[in-house]
């Protein structure tokens, strides 16, 4: 992950002389020595809360069977740096709504679980995709449960984003020492 603070940096002091008919200006311009120093803890604590409003936000428009998915946010997030990293492993097949392949179907039969293709081996409980193999697009969409999250489905960043930015961006430029503009 990118350290992508935001750093202002004020230029140096500058003379200036004007010319003008009734003669000569001289003009010193100077930078309020504080400034660059204040913005950077403005712009940087602006862009902390845009972190971890989106993530928080983007929860209820996350797929959910267990909150690893949702918690991964977090976890590969450094606040701050403007990049939200889902670590989750199966993140990006979730994110895009995409089945990837080759699926290989579990089944439970007596309570043993078998993986096979044989529908006489017992229920179909899901699916198995070995670790190391490429995996392939099969052409099918996802179907997300809402049981847990209404909202669920995939790009659910986008999708957050949609309901939500006019109040981010509120709120962010609250922290930013201005107002934000439409």
């Amino acid at each position: 992950m990118a350290d992508r603070k935001i750093y202002v940096e004020t230029p140096r002091g500058k003379i200036v002389d004007v010319h003008h008919k009734d003669g000569t200006i001289t003009m010193e311009l100077k930078w309020n020595e504080g400034f660059s120093t204040r913005m950077n803890k403005q712009f940087n604590n602006a862009q902390g809360f845009v972190d971890s409003e989106c993530i928080r936000l983007m929860g209820p428009y996350t797929p959910m069977q267990n909150g690893i998915l949702v918690r991964s946010a977090s976890l590969g997030t450094k606040i701050g740096s403007g990049e939200i990293h889902q670590v989750a492993p199966y993140a990006r097949y979730l994110y895009y709504g995409k089945v990837y392949g080759p699926n290989i179907p579990i089944f439970e039969k007596d309570g043993e679980t078998i993986f096979g293709i044989s529908p006489e081996n017992g229920q179909l409980v899901g699916f198995f995709s070995p670790k190391g193999m490429k995996k392939y697009p099969t052409g099918a969409d996802i179907k997300y449960s809402t049981s847990k999250h209404q909202r669920a489905g995939k790009m659910w960043f986008e999708r957050m984003k949609a309901d939500h930015k006019d109040a981010i961006l509120k709120r962010a430029a609250k922290y930013a020492g201005g107002n934000a503009k439409k």
